[in-house]
């Protein structure tokens, strides 16, 4: 009784309009005065607040949004999908594919969707709409690009449930790095069979003419000193050599020092990343202190321990279980913003999960996969939305096109839950 009515608090806060992390703290508040009293309250809220600030790893965030926003407001981006173009371009779908390849190295260098789609949109949009590429297509491949940043290390998704949960973020981020990889080749393959089943919607001859670089537009040695900051971000993480925070900070440097040194920053763009990152990072840090206030709660309900001993009972096995778990993230995801589901809902569902024998390293990818899929997925697909504001096209059409898309996702999220060994690889093979 006590859950359902800090749940319907909960619910009734974020319906009138407040603040996904202000909903969190004030409803924790709230339904904790019905268990506890005021002075354990205060301590609880005090305890919140300076475990999450005095958190090293929450440091981490800050850090790789940085390096995100600097890579996006430098428009080295541009030079990427350009690099990409150049490789794929006599193919047919080329560009769309380039797309894919671009928000790849994108996803490795920030870990932010949002700003990753934003940049694709504005460095890839056009040039397809000039070839001829079905709009809807367009903006499809540009927004599943994009989710690739929530996937492939380094993800703020997986800090954040890291932090909730108190996973290595580094083995997160290794376990995220296979599942990425493979759901771009699975983009890949989906142009191909777009091309085939709906060939009106990638252009034929017309991308090998029109499609082409001008001498002095080729990125030409911009795009490496970016190759390299991934590869080093990536070294760092595998071998251990430096956490995952140091790893951040070292990044978010080396993208600074790479865009004055090719003179791709200024002042004013570098004081907008520094804001934008400001934003995002007090955004992300609010609602974690929200979601452990709220997740106080839960755990004094002992409300996991009650679905445990009734799964105990019902006699449903561990893996129907866990499929009904991802069931209903998919659910969630079509109608709720992916950070609110994650703080809202981790606490609980993990210590169902790996109350049941399951690694929770291994779930995690999962629920991050799930999230991923929420980001295109009708009628709340954030990244849907923001492709159709940047390039002006209806989010009608971005939604018809993504169904494919959908599809292949669908099939990488099965595969990861009959084959747990394609998440567990990198992790099991880093350094001690």
């Amino acid at each position: 009784m006590e859950v359902l009515l800090g749940l319907a608090i909960l619910l009734g806060l974020i319906v009138l309009g407040m603040p996904v992390g202000y909903a969190l703290g004030v409803s924790g508040v709230l339904s904790l005065l019905i268990l506890a009293p005021m002075p354990m309250i205060h301590g609880l809220v005090g305890q919140v607040v300076h475990h999450t600030v005095a958190n090293y790893v929450i440091m981490t965030i800050p850090m790789f949004v940085l390096l995100s926003e600097v890579l996006a407001s430098s428009g080295i981006a541009e030079d990427l999908m350009l690099a990409c173009n150049r490789l794929m371009r006599r193919i047919r779908g080329g560009l769309a594919m380039a797309c894919v390849l671009a928000g790849a190295v994108l996803a490795a260098a920030s870990g932010s969707s949002t700003a990753s789609v934003a940049t694709l949109s504005r460095a890839a949009y056009p040039t397809m709409e000039r070839l001829g590429y079905d709009k809807g297509f367009a903006i499809a491949t540009i927004s599943m690009s994009g989710t690739l940043a929530i996937m492939i290390p380094p993800s703020i998704a997986f800090v954040v449930y890291g932090i909730i949960t108190e996973e290595s973020i580094g083995r997160l981020f290794m376990a995220g790095m296979v599942p990425g990889l493979l759901t771009a080749l699975g983009y890949i393959a989906t142009i191909v069979v777009a091309t085939r089943l709906f060939p009106h919607m990638v252009p034929v001859l017309r991308e090998r003419i029109a499609n082409l670089v001008p001498a002095e537009e080729e990125p030409k040695g911009r795009v490496w000193p970016v190759v390299l900051l991934v590869g080093l971000i990536m070294g760092a993480l595998y071998t251990g050599v430096a956490t995952p925070t140091e790893v951040g900070a070292l990044g978010a440097l080396g993208a600074i020092v790479i865009c004055v040194a090719l003179g791709r920053i200024r002042i004013n763009t570098f004081g907008k990343a520094v804001a934008n990152t400001l934003r995002t990072s007090a955004m992300i840090v609010t609602i974690i202190f929200g979601a452990l206030l709220f997740g106080y709660f839960m755990s004094l309900t002992q409300m996991t321990d009650a679905m445990l001993e009734w799964i105990k009972v019902s006699g449903f096995s561990p893996w129907l279980v866990l499929v009904l778990v991802v069931i209903f993230y998919l659910i969630l995801g079509m109608f709720m913003d992916q950070f609110a589901i994650l703080v809202l809902t981790v606490p609980i569902s993990y210590a169902l999960i790996t109350g049941l024998g399951f690694d929770g390293v291994w779930f995690g990818v999962l629920i991050v996969k799930t999230a991923e899929i929420g980001l295109v997925t009708p009628p709340l697909g954030l990244n849907i939305f923001i492709a159709s504001a940047t390039t002006g096209v209806q989010t009608g059409k971005g939604f018809k096109a993504v169904t494919l898309f959908l599809v292949a996702e669908l099939l990488m999220l099965i595969a990861m839950i009959v084959f747990p060994e394609m998440v567990m690889f990198m992790p099991n093979l880093m350094a001690k």
